[in-house]
């Protein structure tokens, strides 16, 4: 009795065993694929600088694996402290991802000029800012100078926060806000937006016909 009780216990310690083996394969194949997709992510944003000097590169993709690495660290914290209602815990993960940011300039700064930092910016939010500023631009011929600036400053503004976001959904939803402050802006300087738009959907069109 006592023998088969021992191999019974045995049999769930091996099964245990070999469960938490996989739970830990599984999680570091996870950290694996991250690393290298994050290298590669870099590495693609870093290419269209192109630096001639072969350290830079190195020094700038270090600096940008480590803020994705950050990014992501933070934002798992504030989810957990969402679910646990922890605000003091979530406000201190804002406050440092802040100081993260602008931690994270100062080093881009110290390798690349402000046009190149630009540059950065934009791979790491997937270059929303020029597409939207230009479709705008195409969209209304006639905007003013007053208010091609404030678009570019609501952009740039939005950029700025979409950089610390970890996601491609939540760097997204972050211009989203800032386009429907864009829009209404317009539409209260008396354009109307659903004619401009369907204006530059048949200009497009005419242009891909004549092309």
């Amino acid at each position: 009795m006592m023998k088969k009780k021992f191999k019974t216990l045995s049999l769930i310690g091996m099964i245990l065993l070999t469960g938490n083996l996989f739970s830990q394969n599984a999680s570091d194949q996870k950290a694996s694929d991250y690393e290298r997709a994050i290298q590669s992510r870099a590495e693609k944003i870093i290419k269209e600088l192109n630096l001639k000097d072969s350290v830079q590169f190195k020094n700038v993709q270090v600096l940008m694996v480590n803020q994705y690495k950050q990014l992501n660290s933070a934002e798992q914290i504030a989810t957990e402290a969402k679910k646990k209602g922890d605000t003091a815990v979530f406000r201190q993960s804002e406050r440092l991802l802040k100081e993260t940011h602008a931690s994270y300039l100062r080093d881009l700064s110290a390798q690349l000029n402000q046009e190149q930092v630009d540059k950065i910016k934009d791979g790491m939010t997937y270059s929303v800012l020029p597409v939207t500023y230009n479709a705008y631009q195409d969209m209304i011929p006639s905007l003013k100078s007053e208010e091609k600036r404030q678009i570019l400053t609501w952009l740039t503004e939005a950029r700025e926060l979409a950089m610390d976001q970890g996601s491609s959904d939540k760097k997204h939803q972050v211009f989203g806000k800032y386009k429907g402050r864009i829009n209404n802006y317009l539409s209260a300087r008396g354009y109307d937006l659903q004619k401009e738009r369907k204006a530059w959907e048949e200009r497009i069109k005419q242009q891909k016909g004549n092309g």
